[in-house]
Formats: structure tokens, C-alpha cells, sequence
């Protein structure tokens, strides 16, 4: 193949994009794994208090305080850990696989992708989050371009083979 095809080229950027969203994410769990509940829990009343977010008792700043506590009590901080750490080792892990053209690695990219779309709606529709589903649609995306790659790759390596 003499160049890049744009599907490639996208494919190419939605991969960079996931591998950096892994890295982010393998950060994030490290620094809520350190962070003290104290600092989150200030970090929330400055927000607030700054009317940041508007009017200290509206809607906005109320959800923020209900998602500290939730945060900061139980297993929830615990298992925001551990799904961060997760989900970015396996998106990093994905990635470097798929850039280097493991065909082995396509299909159970898009299935791995595809049950974190699962995952994502249905804590959507529990949580009623409003990031999940763009996450989810920006999943579903990488899904057709993973799969598209693959199939482009596979079928250049058919053309190799018979050549």
C-alpha cells in the first residue's frame, strides 16, 4: 500500500487518543489513590463556596457535594481505583498492540471495547451520568475503525501472500 487511507489516518488519531485516555486514566487512579478524602472534600467546598458552580445550594453544587460523599464513603473511591487502573492498563495494553499491527489483537480490541460500551450504558442508566454515553458513542466509533483497519490489514496480507 502506497499511503494512508483516511479511515487509516482516523484510525491511527482515535488509537493516539485512546492510548492517551489509558495513560490518563492509569494517572488519575494513582492520584486518587493518594489523595487524602480532606482534599477532596475541600476541593468540593471551594467549588461551592466560590459559587463556582452557581448558587451554593442549586442543583449543580448539590450533585457535586452528593457525589463527594458517595465518593468518599463505602467502596466507591476503592473501586474508582481499581477501574481507572484497569481500564487504562488494558486501553495502553490495546493500543501499543494495535499499532503495531498484531492482527491477533483487532478482534479482542473490539470485544474488550465493546463490553466497556456495555459497561458504560449500563452504569449510564444507573447512574444517570452524562458523560458515559459520549464515552460510550466515542467507543463504538473506535470499534468500526478497529474493525475496518482489521479487515483492511487482513486482506493486504491476502494480497501478500498470493503476490
Amino acid at each position: 500500500m502506497s499511503g494512508t487511507t483516511v479511515t487509516e489516518r482516523f484510525f491511527r488519531i482515535a488509537i493516539a487518543i485512546k492510548g492517551l485516555d489509558g495513560v490518563l486514566q492509569v494517572v488519575a487512579a494513582l492520584i486518587l489513590a493518594l489523595i487524602p478524602a480532606s482534599t477532596v472534600s475541600g476541593f468540593t467546598h471551594a467549588v461551592v463556596t466560590r459559587d463556582l458552580l452557581g448558587d451554593p445550594s442549586g442543583t449543580l453544587a448539590r450533585h457535586l457535594e452528593t457525589a463527594t460523599e458517595n465518593f468518599l464513603h463505602g467502596d466507591t473511591k476503592t473501586f474508582a481505583v481499581a477501574y481507572l487502573l484497569a481500564h487504562g492498563l488494558i486501553k495502553i495494553g490495546l493500543v501499543v498492540a494495535l499499532a503495531r499491527k498484531i492482527v491477533r489483537a483487532y478482534p479482542v480490541a473490539a470485544v474488550i471495547l465493546a463490553a466497556f460500551v456495555v459497561y458504560e450504558v449500563f452504569r449510564a442508566i444507573n447512574t444517570h451520568s452524562i458523560a458515559l454515553p459520549f464515552f460510550a458513542a466515542l467507543d463504538v466509533v473506535i470499534i468500526v475503525l478497529v474493525l475496518r483497519e482489521y479487515r483492511q490489514l487482513r486482506r493486504d496480507r491476502a494480497q501478500a501472500k498470493d503476490s
